[in-house]
């Protein structure tokens, strides 16, 4: 029987993940939605994130060259009730790190954040229609799908 490693501590993602959090959006981008992203285009998105903490920050699970997951947090204003949105984004579970509790370890990380920043009114995210297995994931920990719709108007 293979014994698999303990699952690493979660923490808020540096300079030195740059290049991890990019490949980590490369992968999800073409797992995901099947396109295929700039990694230079996305290195100086990661790298601009981080260059503004108000706009948000990743949070990465392990050390090293490889971690086992990460996802970034972007913050939104409610008028309605007065208070921030988290909105849980760009999720990556690397494939040998899946169904070990690497997204329930971020997660909770993000909710004890939101919990502990103050004026943070819910967790939102978005995910593909089709990702059934995220889907049950998000559900499994408390999420629930909203009547809202997404649109956009691509500028780029």
């Amino acid at each position: 029987m293979t014994t698999l490693p303990p699952l690493p501590s979660v923490r808020r993602a540096g300079p030195e993940d740059v290049p991890a959090l990019v490949a980590a959006n490369v992968a999800m981008a073409l797992e995901t939605e099947g396109k295929a992203l700039d990694p230079g285009l996305v290195e100086q998105g990661v790298r601009g994130l981080m260059e503004r903490p108000e706009a948000g920050f990743y949070l990465v699970v392990g050390d090293g060259p490889a971690p086992a997951g990460s996802l970034m947090v972007t913050p939104e204003w409610t008028d309605w009730r007065n208070g921030w949105f988290w909105w849980i984004q760009s999720v990556y579970v690397a494939p040998a790190w899946r169904g070990r509790g690497v997204y329930r370890a971020l997660h909770q990380e993000v909710e004890r954040r939101a919990r502990a920043a103050g004026r943070v009114v819910g967790l939102r995210l978005y995910v593909e229609r089709e990702n059934t297995g995220a889907r049950q994931v998000y559900a499994r920990l408390g999420m629930e799908e909203t009547s809202y719709r997404l649109y956009e108007v691509p500028l780029t």
